[in-house]
């Protein structure tokens, strides 16, 4: 167990720095010790400044637009500084009508969406969720090729893509889907590896959001393939990218969805007969918070999806002593980036008291709760199997609570998670109505 606490008090170019010296080089990913750009600032004063410049209606009008008024707050959102409930709330209070603000919420839902099939699947995401929607002409890639990973595709998009993601840690949706699409379909590499690689990158990294985005593109887990083509494209990026492309007017995304089916699947782009994916909620976390233990100061662990003053375990109690572990179990499967480790740890600055050990939290948690005099410990609910296993292997020998975040939305009728359609058709009504005060 090592204690990381004092580097949270660092700049970030002196903690980008220390990170990339005192974390094993095995298990940080490419990019160590390379400084943030600054296009995104950790912690919840800039959460709250990006919120406060959202707009619903815009946002609504241009988010497919790689231009577009998209809120660019997934960072804070996955790291727990904001809650997507937060963000709900903020962008009713900005609209006249519910509705105006119904496709900003519905992306939020895609987010809890996600999050409710990882609680019901757990690990289940790191493997196709069903037979895929076509086959490919090929077996896929294991791996991420050199000349993707190192921008030189020679096509204009999918390199500037990859110097984005490499160089801020984080992409729009759209530039996302494109790659994604361009290298399980184009490439041939497995949604797995493509998956990982940005799991690597992203600032907004979170397993089930990424994973089940990929397959989502792959075909493993929708109706049907995601294709981009270049006119799709040059719409939505004002043809910034074409113009000047070498590849212009004969790259591998010519043509529309049934001619680019045609060129890259077997059977001629023939949908495979497949019976309906049908998924169970999964259950609530355990403890269910109703039923969490009666703690007067227990210890407040933060996790990496609740890495915040604002998470509901440490606003239950204010006043109790506050950790984070930093997992090398972590480090080993996720190897993020220093840019993803300096953007969690300007988070957890902001929180007051906040103790950092680099250990494995299953030890370090109970053992830091019985040296403090905490009558147990207290947790965010979550859907991370890593968690959850820490959570259940600590209730062995230290009482747990665990706390629910602010409600989204009343998921009481949700029986199949199998598609979104059928999540948001029971949802959608509550999700639109602001948190009860």
């Amino acid at each position: 167990m090592t204690s990381l606490t004092h580097l949270l008090a660092e700049p970030r170019q002196l903690l980008s720095r220390e990170l990339g010296r005192v974390l094993p080089e095995s298990a940080v990913g490419p990019g160590r010790g390379s400084v943030p750009d600054g296009t995104h600032v950790g912690g919840r004063a800039a959460g709250l400044s990006r919120l406060a410049a959202m707009d619903p209606l815009a946002y609504g009008q241009t988010r497919n637009h790689v231009a577009g008024a998209v809120t660019g707050l997934s960072p804070w959102i996955r790291h727990g500084v904001l809650s997507i409930s937060e963000v709900r709330d903020a962008a009713l209070a900005r609209v006249s009508d519910a509705a105006q603000a119904a496709k900003l919420v519905s992306e939020l839902g895609w987010r809890d969406y996600w999050r409710q099939v990882h609680l019901a699947v757990g690990d289940g995401i790191l493997e196709d969720l069903e037979a895929p929607a076509a086959r490919g002409r090929r077996s896929p890639l294991g791996l991420v090729p050199d000349d993707v990973r190192e921008a030189r595709t020679g096509m204009a998009c999918i390199d500037a893509f990859v110097r984005r993601l490499h160089g801020t840690g984080w992409l729009h949706n759209h530039e996302r889907m494109w790659l994604a699409s361009w290298l399980v379909h184009v490439r041939g590499v497995h949604w797995r590896a493509g998956a990982d690689w940005f799991l690597e990158h992203l600032l907004d990294g979170d397993p089930a959001s990424n994973h089940l985005s990929w397959q989502w593109v792959a075909g493993t887990f929708s109706a049907k393939p995601y294709l981009f083509n270049r006119e799709n494209l040059e719409t939505y990026t004002s043809g910034s990218h074409c113009r000047a492309c070498p590849e212009f007017g004969r790259c591998d995304v010519e043509g529309g969805y049934d001619d680019l089916a045609t060129r890259l699947f077997a059977e001629s782009g023939r949908p495979v007969e497949r019976p309906p994916l049908r998924i169970r909620p999964g259950a609530a976390p355990s403890p269910a918070p109703s039923l969490s233990p009666a703690l007067r100061r227990p210890l407040v662990w933060l996790t990496i999806d609740s890495a915040s003053a604002t998470s509901p375990a440490a606003t239950a109690f204010p006043d109790a002593p506050r950790l984070f572990v930093l997992d090398p179990a972590w480090l080993a499967a996720e190897r993020p980036s220093v840019k993803r480790l300096v953007f969690l740890c300007e988070c957890l600055a902001d929180v007051p008291g906040i103790e950092v050990f680099l250990g494995d939290p299953h030890a370090v948690v109970p053992v830091h709760a019985a040296a403090l005099g905490c009558d147990g410990v207290a947790v965010a609910e979550t859907p991370c199997p890593r968690i959850r296993r820490g959570i259940a292997s600590i209730q062995s020998t230290t009482p747990v609570a665990v706390m629910p975040w602010p409600p989204f939305c009343d998921r009481s009728r949700v029986r199949d998670l199998g598609r979104f359609s059928r999540y948001w058709q029971h949802v959608s009504t509550s999700a639109l109505r602001p948190t009860a005060s």
